[in-house]
């Protein structure tokens, strides 16, 4: 099988796995304020080994199909974090070099002060990811520090587009939205 079969195969198992662990049906209030009557919960499958395993895989390729070549890939803690480092292990299994980084959502007080952790240095290309896009503000919070260390952001990686304005708000601020799903795809 090659691996264009095997990353058909893995994105299935991919939703698969979000519906079960994932996404949940009734009365929810969004982090944005707006109700929904489903809620995508992507930590009870990024933080899985087995989500971990295909993430990573399939945000690698997903940033290949776009060209994009960042030396680091990260964004806002919570959400970001285990998609940055899934997509991070995945590309040393290949023998490639890609750094994680966290975005704090405040500096430290103590310490370095830092409010970027990890494999992030300024002048570096990135990829900031994200587990859920709903109105994109998280996202662009990470595009900001990262923008304002001296990084350079080439585009932003989310496992999931719920479509609420998300994409339209990051390219209108210029930045492209790859989406492993959108919600219309992962609830069909």
């Amino acid at each position: 099988m090659g691996r264009s079969a095997d990353l058909v195969n893995e994105r299935r198992e991919l939703r698969e796995l979000l519906l079960e662990r994932s996404v949940r049906r009734g009365d929810f209030i969004l982090a944005s304020g707006a109700r929904s009557s489903y809620y995508i919960d992507g930590r009870r499958t990024t933080m899985s080994g087995a989500g971990q395993r295909l993430i990573g895989r399939l945000g690698l390729a997903a940033i290949d199909e776009r060209g994009w070549n960042p030396a680091a890939v990260g964004g806002l803690t919570l959400g970001a974090d285990p998609v940055a480092y899934a997509i991070a292990h995945a590309a040393a299994l290949e023998g490639r070099t890609l750094d994680g980084f966290t975005v704090r959502k405040e500096p430290k007080a103590h310490g370095t002060g830092r409010r970027i952790e990890g494999g992030f240095e300024p002048g570096m290309a990135v990829v900031v990811v994200e587990d859920v896009v709903t109105t994109g503000e998280s996202a662009l919070r990470a595009i900001r520090a990262v923008e304002e260390e001296g990084g350079r952001v080439l585009g932003v990686l989310a496992v999931v587009d719920r479509e609420e304005g998300g994409r339209a708000r990051l390219e209108a601020e210029g930045y492209a939205l790859e989406a492993l799903f959108t919600a219309s795809e992962l609830l069909a």
